[in-house]
Formats: structure tokens, C-alpha cells, sequence
């Protein structure tokens, strides 16, 4: 909970001039972190609490959910709008959850007091994170360890490990390589078949037996080695180092990536003036939930 308070003086509910008797009231706002977003090509973003009935909204015409995810080649977008912001104050107890963006409004809503400023400014801060999800924290995929997650690419494929879902390029999985297996975000345990010293999840050659993982497809050409398995006992081809089957055909293609991707879009207002009576220089308005702010995007690195 985001506990916003302004000082007012007295004469009315939001006065900022002298007041005869110079007492000062302390009003306390107190409202969620985040906010929501509705409407497609203008754009009401709100937040609501109850006890008592309140609401903040900000209305900015020609701006839809898409624009504000167009971030550039650094993964980063700001934003400056102008809109109408409200604070309203509502008899009712509590407030229906379809409040705001209806064609017809509730009819049992009983507005107290609306607060208007018709041209407030907004300006609206994204930043995409990226993610192969492979079960591995990305600050843990610094294979170089000079801090730049950018130029870490085991495989060459030209995906960085950190949005790599195979990051040694044998089309297994890194998630399916074990490279974590207790879950502690140590990765000295991460399964070595061979006991080379480099783990599977980097290991071109999980097994060791001089066949590349990758070409380890006896069944089927469809850049999976781990569903071609010569000896179930033991397990796929690619971890039996007894199965060295150099007459198949060597891969030509890699497996489809899903890179995760995670919008985080806050929004701060500025220079509000509710109708004449009180002037705020900054509000932060907090952190936009919507569900459009989680998507993936799907790449098939060149061979190499």
C-alpha cells in the first residue's frame, strides 16, 4: 500500500492559501502500488480503495497499451503525455470493479466530490526485461563475469546465454540439462555427464564420446536428441557414451527459441492543479498490471 498525504489548510479541502485561523488539516490517500489500464486507443488508467470510497484516474486520449511497450534498441521507452487527471470521493461503501471503462456507467455510484485537472502532465517509464526461462537466474549466466550479460554466447548463435534456451547449441534444453539441480541458485552441482569440467548445459559433447550432441539423432531429424534413444537402461544417445553412431546425418538447424518477456511501465504525474484548489508537483501514480505486459517472442538462430 502507497500512502500518499497532502497538507491542506483548512478553509476548504484543498486550500493552499492563509487561512484566518491558521489550522492545517492532514488528509492521507492511501492507495495500491499498482494500477490499472483500459480502452484501446485512449487510454483511463486508475486505481480504487474503499474505507473510504476513493479513486485517482488519469484519462490520455491517442495512447494505447501497444505504444507503450515500443521500446527502443536499449530496451527502454519514456513517454511524456498530457491528460485529464481526477480524484474523486464517493458515498458508497465499496466500489464495483467495472468502475471505470464501461459504456454505461454504474448506475448506483454516488460521487461526493470530483477533483478535476483537464491538462496534468504524465510521463510514462518502460523497461523490458528479457528471459530464456531456462532455470537460471540471468545475472548467473555472466559466463566472463565482467558484469555485461550481452556478450556471453557459448554457442555463437547469436543469442546471449541470458535469452539463450540452449546456450551450448546441442538442442537439448538447457532447463532439461540439469544445470541447477537442488534449485539454490548454485550452479557448482549442474549435472556433468562426461566429468569433463564443463557441464552439460555448456557441453557440446555431453557424453564425451566424440559426437556432438546435436548429431545425435538416430531416429528422427527433428532437433531433439533426447527423444533418440538406442539403450532405455541407459538413456538417450547423447548421454551413452557406448552409442557412437557416426552413419546418421549431422544436424543442419537449431530448435525454435521462446524468449520470455516481462514490460514494467510506471507512471508519473506532474504539475496537478485540482480545479484552483490545490497544486501538487509530482504524484507517483505506481506500476501498471495488465497482462499485456507478459508476452514471448520465438527466434531460430542461423546454424552455425
Amino acid at each position: 500500500m502507497r500512502k500518499f498525504v497532502f497538507t491542506i489548510l483548512s478553509l476548504s479541502l484543498f486550500c493552499l492559501y492563509s487561512c484566518d485561523d491558521g489550522d492545517v488539516i492532514t488528509v492521507e490517500l492511501e492507495f495500491d502500488e499498482t494500477f490499472s489500464a483500459c480502452g484501446e486507443t485512449d487510454l483511463v488508467l486508475y486505481k480504487t480503495k474503499s474505507t473510504p470510497s476513493e479513486s485517482l484516474s488519469i484519462v490520455i486520449n491517442n495512447l494505447s497499451i501497444a505504444d507503450l511497450l515500443e521500446v527502443g534498441d536499449d530496451n527502454t521507452l519514456k513517454l511524456e503525455k498530457t491528460g485529464a487527471f481526477n480524484y474523486r470521493i464517493y458515498s458508497n461503501e465499496t466500489l464495483p470493479s467495472n468502475l471505470f471503462c464501461n459504456d454505461v456507467p454504474p448506475a448506483d455510484i454516488k460521487i461526493m466530490n470530483d477533483y478535476e485537472d483537464a491538462s496534468a502532465n504524465a510521463t510514462f517509464t518502460t523497461t523490458l526485461v528479457e528471459d530464456d526461462d531456462d532455470g537460471i537466474l540471468a545475472e548467473l549466466e555472466d559466463i566472463n563475469g565482467n558484469g555485461d550479460l550481452t556478450d556471453d554466447d557459448t554457442d555463437g548463435d547469436g543469442l546471449p546465454n541470458y535469452i539463450d534456451a540452449d546456450d551450448d547449441g546441442d538442442n537439448v534444453l538447457t532447463k532439461d540439462e540439469a544445470p541447477d539441480p537442488n534449485s539454490d541458485n548454485i550452479l557448482d552441482d549442474a549435472l556433468d555427464t562426461d566429468d569433463d569440467g564443463v557441464p552439460n548445459y555448456l557441453d557440446a559433447d555431453d557424453d564425451g564420446d566424440g559426437i556432438d550432441t546435436r548429431d545425435e539423432e538416430t531416429d528422427s531429424q527433428d532437433q531433439n536428441p533426447g527423444n533418440d534413444v538406442t539403450n532405455s537402461d541407459v538413456g538417450a544417445d547423447y548421454l551413452n557414451k557406448d552409442v557412437t553412431n557416426v552413419d546418421t546425418p549431422v544436424a543442419t538447424a537449431y530448435r525454435n527459441h521462446t524468449i520470455k518477456q516481462t514490460y514494467t511501465v510506471t507512471l508519473l504525474v506532474t504539475e496537478i492543479s485540482l480545479e484552483g484548489l490545490i497544486s501538487i508537483d509530482e504524484h507517483d501514480f505506481g506500476l501498471l498490471s495488465n497482462g499485456a505486459l507478459t508476452n514471448s517472442r520465438s527466434v531460430t538462430p542461423d546454424f552455425n
